[in-house]
């Protein structure tokens, strides 16, 4: 423990806010009147006494002198660096201050008894490890602050108490801190807390050193950045200027674009929206290109373009009748559409609800009909951009709606793509193939279309990409399909219904002299006068080299033909001009194709023999003739019962079905031999076996087959049906008659037999076709079987049809 001695009386010199510690030399300023004031009056009471001149260094906080002092000697008085006059102190001992007391000089004089500070030898263990801690911290940190000659006389310093008063010197020391230092009259104590005051510091020093660190190297890649895109800027500044390009075409300003454009309210809100995200985010950030290309689309998409609509009706209906022959119900249908368009333009009746009158077609027919050129003809015709979106094989319900923009990638759907293609919130739309789209795991296609095709929803349509609500109520849309049964129910029920039935052989005339040929000569390099193809040869082209519903074989087969006669004419083979007739048809293309059953032999007719019947069904490629044919195997092999062949449905099984069974049941009355059927087998076929065929409508052929065979009476040969047939010989209803007649009149059937029900139908078939088919309507199997077979006299077929 630290002794106290004799008494002492001191001048006052107190410092204020700052602490002097034994061993410690400090300049302090004259000037101030208590400094001067203590250095006088102690330099008054030397004068009587041996040595320097001696003051009590007190701390002075807020006023408040602290309990212990310092006794300091007057080493020299003189002038500071700055020219002041000041006194040069040096702490010789710690000293308890107590009462006061008189002297010289107008300073105030205390009592102090100073106070013993030894510490008895040897240093025990402990407090040798801990002057070893010390010196190494104190060490550690001169070394950071490059003090390297301070070092040595730290080192050299062996005495405790000297030891921890050398931490006065340390500026990181607060003054509360060093009140704490001086107060502290135990030496080893003092050293103590000497250490670990150095070791807060250092270990303060170490978060500070590395906080300032980050900082710094985030600094520098900051400035590296800015630097390398301030040239990167400038490069492109030069390129843009050698390019001949003006600077700051395309400005990266995208909230002075967004106001700048010409947006719906609340498309300009989300935009805004958009905008301050991405001046919030920083240019390493991903969302910063995912919202510049959002806002490059939104700022892409026509949101005020519309093209005026032509409301000429006559000229648009002369368009619509100059690009297609036929197609009737769907002129009639834009005719009616422009019609009303212009009337609701003319009541100011644009917008209805926030509704536009925009269409929705469902143009259903065979390939080749011209489904597709119809969009771009109505587009021609009305005055609209045209934008055609392919779905076939679309199984992802996001290539409609589009992808969310969290996805790497995401793009709007093709609607919307297709808008912003055609430039204009009204163009026409195609969508092709709407029969071929799928379903899987990623969503239905179809069903994602059922909100696009809604007149009563899609003025307010949400892309999953955009987010904002899009109005197609304005938008033609016409969608092309093949196969009406393929396209879903509730998609079907929101568009209009036009069917394409097929062309006549009078309308695949038309258009082949007045649009596929002329397209094909331009094709093949040649002039109009050059090359030209007679009414005659057009017709049999039509009927005999191609069967089909649609143009498309009709018009290879005219490009091979032009092909065929350019080639002779570079070969020398063939002098320019040339017409080509029926009778030059085979010498350039080769034989027909399709030769009527009435144009062949009697001996080479399929019906030449009982048991096969003419039937009509329809395919996705349009109508077609179907052929049945029937036999009984013989007794003795025992195979009895019922066998089908030609890949049938299960529809088509059951109508055979039926037909056995009513034969059965009625055979008596209709005078045919039926105990055949129950020990010999019977078997039906219907040729091309690798086509799969259902449906009911082959009824009543299947019956006519079975009692042509039992009967051996054939079955005429211009004779085809369709028909549905009950177990008790009713004729019912099917569908598709328009198309099963034009297939029979391209067969070269000339007596077609249909259900009764069914006889409306009639009115949809072109005139020219009805007026070279003689069109019977039946109710009852009986009819048919009289129509059909012809009279038991040798097996012959009647030279004169069997009248109705």
């Amino acid at each position: 423990m630290a002794a106290e001695s004799t008494p002492l009386a001191l001048p006052v010199l107190p410092l204020d806010d700052e602490v002097v510690l034994p061993g410690m030399v400090v300049p302090l300023d004259l000037s101030d009147s208590e400094v001067r004031a203590a250095v006088e009056a102690a330099q008054a009471a030397a004068r009587d006494e041996p040595g320097k001149p001696k003051v009590l260094l007190v701390p002075r906080v807020d006023g408040t002198y602290a309990g212990t002092g310092v006794l300091g000697t007057v080493e020299q008085v003189g002038r500071l660096a700055d020219g002041d006059p000041g006194a040069l102190i040096r702490g010789r001992g710690r000293v308890r201050i107590g009462a006061g007391t008189t002297g010289p000089g107008a300073a105030l004089w205390v009592e102090g008894t100073r106070i013993d500070e030894t510490v008895p030898e040897p240093l025990p263990g402990h407090v040798t490890e801990l002057v070893k801690e010390y010196k190494a911290l104190a060490t550690a940190w001169l070394r950071k602050r490059g003090a390297w000659q301070v070092v040595d006389r730290v080192q050299a310093i062996d005495d405790v108490s000297a030891l921890a008063d050398n931490s006065g010197y340390s500026p990181f020391l607060t003054t509360e801190q060093k009140t704490a230092l001086l107060e502290t009259t135990d030496p080893v104590a003092r050293l103590k807390l000497a250490t670990q005051q150095l070791r807060d510091h250092l270990a303060e020093q170490d978060v500070a050193e590395t906080i300032a660190k980050d900082v710094q190297e985030g600094v520098d890649k900051q400035q590296r950045e800015f630097l390398l895109r301030r040239q990167l800027e400038a490069v492109r500044k030069e390129l843009r200027e050698l390019n001949g390009e003006k600077d700051g075409e395309e400005s990266d300003d995208y909230r002075a674009r967004v106001e700048a454009a010409d947006l719906p309210e609340k498309v300009r809100e989300a935009a805004l929206k958009e905008v301050d995200k991405l001046e919030r985010s920083s240019d390493q950030s991903p969302e910063g290109s995912w919202i510049r290309t959002w806002l490059d689309t939104v700022l892409e998409m026509p949101w005020s373009e519309r093209t005026e609509d032509a409301y000429d009706i006559q000229g648009a209906q002369a368009v619509l009748d100059a690009e297609h022959a036929g197609l009737e119900d769907v002129k009639e249908r834009i005719t009616e559409y422009l019609a009303v368009r212009k009337r609701r333009n003319d009541r100011g009746l644009g917008v209805v609800g926030g509704r536009r009158g925009g269409a929705v077609l469902a143009l259903v027919g065979p390939p080749g009909v011209g489904k597709t050129s119809l969009g771009e003809s109505v587009a021609h015709a009305m005055g609209r951009k045209f934008v055609r979106v392919a779905l076939g094989g679309v199984r992802d319900e996001a290539e409609i709606r589009g992808h969310r923009r969290t996805y790497v990638g995401a793009l709007p759907g093709r609607i919307v793509r297709a808008i912003k293609e055609a430039g204009s919130m009204n163009p026409v739309v195609l969508l092709d193939e709407i029969d071929k789209v799928g379903s899987d795991f990623r969503g239905d296609p179809a069903a994602a279309l059922l909100e696009v095709l809604d007149p009563a929803q899609n003025h307010t349509f949400r892309d999953h990409y955009l987010e904002v609500e899009l109005d197609l109520s304005d938008v033609v849309f016409l969608a092309t399909a093949n196969v009406l049964e393929a396209i879903p129910e509730a998609l079907l029920d929101r568009m209009e219904l036009v069917r394409l039935d097929g062309y006549t052989e009078d309308e695949k005339v038309v258009i082949a002299r007045d649009h596929l040929l002329p397209r094909q000569l331009e094709r093949a390099g040649l002039d109009g006068d050059e090359v030209t193809i007679d009414e005659g040869a057009l017709r049999k082209l039509a009927g005999e080299y191609t069967r089909e519903a649609g143009v498309r074989n009709l018009e290879r087969s005219i490009a091979r033909l032009l092909r065929k006669v350019a080639a002779r004419h570079e070969l020398g083979e063939q002098e320019l001009p040339f017409t080509v007739t029926e009778g030059d048809l085979r010498d350039l293309i080769g034989r027909p194709h399709h030769v009527p059953e009435s144009a062949q032999e009697p001996a080479e007719r399929r019906t030449a023999v009982p048991g096969v019947a003419t039937g009509l069904a329809v395919t996705g490629a349009g109508g077609d003739v179907l052929y049945v044919e029937a036999s009984l195997a013989d007794p003795e092999t025992g195979a009895a019962g019922l066998t089908l062949t030609g890949q049938l449905g299960d529809v088509m099984k059951e109508s055979a079905q039926i037909a056995l069974s009513f034969l059965r049941s009625h055979g008596a009355e209709l005078e045919l031999p039926v105990g055949d059927l129950k020990d010999r087998g019977v078997h039906i076929h219907f040729p091309a076996g690798a086509v799969p065929k259902d449906g009911p409508s082959a009824g009543i052929t299947m019956t006519t087959a079975l009692a042509s065979l039992l009967s051996g009476r054939l079955v005429r040969t211009d004779v085809a049906m369709t028909g549905e047939v009950s177990l008790t010989g009713r004729v019912l209803p099917i569908g598709g008659v328009k198309q099963k007649l034009l297939a029979a009149h391209r067969a070269g059937v000339t007596t077609v037999i249909i259900p009764k029900r069914n006889e409306p139908d009639l009115d949809d078939v072109p005139a020219e076709v009805l007026e070279k088919l003689d069109v019977h309507a039946v109710t009852d199997v009986r009819q048919v079987l009289e129509l059909a077979l012809s009279p038991a006299t040798n097996g012959a077929a009647p030279a004169v049809p069997v009248a109705a």
